[in-house]
């Protein structure tokens, strides 16, 4: 009788664990839509007039999504996190404010979206290498461009910055994940990646693991670049954020010694997505920004 309470006890225990799995994980298989249903999105959010289209990176063709094409306005460029999709952005991109002092470019990073969802590309260089190549042909004559980099998404913005500076004029540094072992690591990160496991795992979260355990290393390899940003950049992090350490943001500081402008803000209070609990302060510096390219 008390081997069968046991194993029930462990069921349940198991059932709650899956059920709450699920709940976590479900918001981030969504989001990685194909076309049609990115493009029914965009529908229900009364976005319909925004262009989805394509770019063949340098290693890898990649999905974009943009709304105007007017060469008076710069070019403001939205890099996502993990996991992810350009669609996670679509509350700024229906902002009219920004509509208003910029055309909006979001990019599906590689292995997410419509950029070769499940086949994730681990190495930074190469994936912002992938975004330059989007920017470079979206880019009209002469338009200046700023770049808002979240999470992951930082990571590869402030590579993108090194690599390409003549190609960012400016530079907001959103949650940031930029010093090596400075974020927090899922145990489960590790099982999952093997093979054996990988398998089963959703596309998007599949990429994430990879990224996520080669992230040190990449960090590490960038660690010497950091002179050549020469953006305005704004460095803007929670201070209660668990997930990627607000030690990020004065890392960053400390490294960016030829930015012309530099802004660090802590949010007090705030963890790590600030795209939902301080919009009005991401704009503010958005629109800083934009003024000041």
């Amino acid at each position: 009788m008390l081997l069968k309470k046991k194993r029930l006890y462990l069921l349940l225990a198991v059932l709650v664990f899956m059920t709450y799995a699920i709940y976590r994980i479900e918001p981030y298989v969504r989001i990685q839509m194909n076309d049609d249903q990115l493009s029914a999105t965009l529908l229900r959010a009364n976005i319909d007039y925004a262009e989805i289209g394509y770019v063949q990176g340098s290693s890898r063709r990649m999905r974009f999504l943009q709304i105007g094409q007017d060469s008076t306005k710069p070019l403001l460029v939205f890099i996502h996190g993990a996991p992810s999709s350009s669609a996670w952005w679509l509350s700024m991109m229906r902002d009219s404010s920004l509509r208003a002092d910029a055309n909006l470019l979001a990019i599906d990073r590689p292995g997410y979206g419509g950029s070769g969802l499940g086949r994730p590309m681990t190495s930074v260089q190469e994936q912002a290498e992938n975004v330059a190549a989007v920017i470079q042909r979206r880019r009209l004559p002469g338009q200046k461009v700023v770049i808002h980099g979240s999470s992951y998404g930082g990571t590869v913005s402030a590579r993108l910055a090194m690599d390409f500076p003549e190609l960012v004029d400016g530079l907001l540094l959103q949650s940031a994940s930029l010093a090596p072992r400075q974020e927090y690591t899922y145990w489960i990160s590790h099982p999952t990646s093997h093979w054996t496991l990988s398998w089963m795992m959703p596309s998007g979260i599949n990429t994430a693991n990879h990224e996520k355990l080669a992230h040190e290393a990449e960090l590490l390899d960038m660690a010497n670049e950091w002179d050549h940003i020469n953006a305005k950049t704004v460095i803007l992090h929670g201070t209660d954020d668990w997930l990627i350490y607000p030690r990020n943001a004065y890392y960053a500081c400390e490294k960016l010694v030829n930015a012309p402008l530099l802004i660090h803000h802590m949010v007090p209070d705030k963890q790590h997505d600030l795209l939902y609990t301080a919009p009005k302060l991401l704009r503010r510096y958005l629109h800083m920004l934009l003024e000041e390219v």
